[in-house]
């Protein structure tokens, strides 16, 4: 269990990317090779049209600790454990931003002997796609700024531009900025930079059915308003045919392997607290097309990740989860029960029984209000003692919810069969259910956000001055109708992350409202969360060298 993750990922047996497309039932023509252990697959693929498409599995967690509790490794682990119970399984991710490879949390790979290789290279610089998009996005600051500078025929009112620049990196010297300055550079005025997994580009890619489709999303992107408050479009700057040039390949999905060879599709990556937290449905439904079980996730706790999956992928996509697994730690149920990060590791069986009600929350939120079928999977650390996880057990029970303990870290997919068994149960129990959202679209926006609140456990939600305008010109405009995006704490149900466990007698504080036009959805935030997170006092990136040999050290 000490084992450093990096060193297992490196010791891996990896096949040639030939013989994972083999797996995947694709012919020569349905890829394109990026070097032995990368590819990436043709949308035109023949091997994609296959119906029907296969069952889907999502998994998510509970509120997490600031280490984050193993989602991915959990998902790697699932994938790997439905191949060893003969299976036909594969697993569908999304990309690292280097944000947080180089800040707080270090590799997103997943971990021990549950992870995505070639490793090091999906943590870095994959197959580009994420400069495609930070290049795109930047594209379209740059057309809209020389528009300006060109005479501004739009009659773009300098102070309502709402676009801004992006950068894959937590870099929080660029939240606010002026740019423009100095002679015959522009016209000055005031910017800032996104992380690009926080961007709107990034949203359109992964919520993107098809290259038209794409095409059509970034030209609906609204940069700016003119003079007379009406919208401007990235289309009336005609930019939408050379961002779409510019990420046509970045595009199709991405395809590499887990330590046990069980094909991985790894396809873009919007951050869950900001963002929707799912990968691109065009690799979702290309998996789907290939495999008769897919094993996805989604970011952070079911608040943000499982709620954006099902009312804004689920919806868009056409796509509805077979089963869902809620993923725990006995760490993270101590956390929610008021145990320091510091002591974490110390046995409290106590805290966890009072930590359970996050749990009970989740598990409740899931099965009323999307009628899911729900697994629980207890992703085990070396410091969980069997009198800690008890009561989680005892728990499921009560609530008539199946468990299992995950050990992919430790035995990669013989730790995770049991699991694999019981999520094939629940699939099959489902076999034929009706999706089922959260809330309406033709709701108001209020009243969708209402819907969320109380689906989070609050009384309800109280806005600010400003975002009750941009509610009341957002449905001046007609885009009232469109899904909720909520930007809000992953470490609470509610938008303080000081809250854990499960408040009571809480309400939610919408601060702003913004649209995502081109995504399709309006963005409602809450609490201080911020679109360019910052580095922590000691980055990851600090601990992180080459050797002679060109190996990564500390990427973990």
């Amino acid at each position: 269990m000490s084992k450093p993750d990096i060193d297992i990922a490196r010791e891996a047996k990896k096949e040639d990317i030939l013989e994972i497309a083999l797996k995947c039932g694709l012919k020569k023509d349905d890829y394109v090779p990026y070097g032995h252990y990368k590819a990436k697959i043709s949308l035109s693929a023949e091997s994609l049209k296959r119906s029907p498409s296969g069952k889907l599995v999502l998994v998510t967690a509970i509120n997490p600790t600031p280490a984050g509790e193993g989602k991915t490794t959990t998902s790697v682990g699932l994938a790997d454990g439905l191949s060893k119970i003969g299976v036909n399984s594969c697993v569908a991710l999304r990309e690292p931003s280097l944000g947080p490879v180089f800040g707080m949390k270090g590799g997103a790979a997943g971990g021990g002997y549950s992870q995505v290789v070639p490793m090091e290279d999906l943590n870095l610089h994959f197959t580009g796609d994420m400069h495609a998009i930070t290049s795109a996005n930047n594209l379209l600051s740059a057309l809209m700024d020389n528009h300006i500078y060109q005479g501004n025929n739009l009659k773009i009112d300098t102070e309502s531009i709402i676009w801004r620049r992006c950068m894959d990196m937590n870099d929080r010297q660029l939240r606010e900025i002026e740019c423009g300055l100095g002679k015959r550079n522009g016209v000055p005025r005031k910017d800032g930079f996104d992380i690009t997994a926080a961007s709107e580009v990034m949203a359109a890619f992964c919520l993107a059915s098809s290259l038209d489709d794409l095409k059509s999303r970034l030209g609906n992107i609204i940069v700016a308003y003119d003079v007379n408050k009406n919208p401007v479009y990235a289309r009336d700057l005609n930019a939408q045919g050379a961002m779409t040039a510019l990420l046509k390949d970045a595009f199709s999905p991405n395809l590499v392997q887990t330590m046990e060879q069980t094909p991985a599709f790894v396809h873009g990556g919007p951050f869950a607290n900001i963002a929707h937290g799912c990968n691109s449905i065009i690799a979702t439904k290309t998996a789907m097309k290939l495999f008769d079980v897919v094993v996805t996730e989604a970011g952070f706790g079911a608040d943000l990740g499982a709620e954006k999956f099902i009312d804004i992928k689920c919806r868009s996509g056409n796509i509805f989860p077979d089963a869902v697994v809620l993923v725990a730690t006995v760490r993270a149920l101590k956390y929610h029960g008021g145990v320091q990060k510091e002591n974490l590791s110390e046995e409290n069986a106590e805290a966890v029984k009072k930590g359970l009600a996050n749990l009970e929350a989740h598990i409740t939120n899931l099965k009323s209000n999307f009628g899911v079928n729900v697994v629980v999977a207890i992703n085990k650390f070396s410091a969980d003692t069997d009198a800690e996880m008890l009561p989680i057990y005892q728990l499921c029970e009560k609530m008539d919810v199946e468990v299992s303990l995950s050990e992919g870290w430790e035995k990669g997919g013989e730790g995770t069969k049991d699991l694999a068994e019981k999520v094939m149960a629940a699939i099959n129990k489902a076999s034929g259910s009706s999706p089922k959202y959260l809330y309406d679209t033709s709701l108001s926006i209020k009243e969708k956000v209402d819907s969320i609140s109380k689906y989070y456990g609050a009384d309800g939600a109280d806005y600010t001055e400003s975002a009750d305008q941009a509610i009341q010109y957002l449905e001046k405009m007609g885009k009232g109708n469109l899904p909720i995006c909520m930007a809000k704490t992953q470490y609470s149900l509610s938008d303080d992350p000081k809250l854990v466990g499960r408040p009571k007698g809480f309400r939610i504080t919408v601060r702003d409202v913004a649209i995502n036009n081109g995504a399709g959805f309006i963005v409602v935030i809450t609490g201080k969360i911020m679109r360019m997170p910052g580095l922590p006092k000691e980055p990851s990136a600090m601990n992180i060298d080459v050797n002679e040999d060109g190996d990564i050290l500390g990427l973990f």
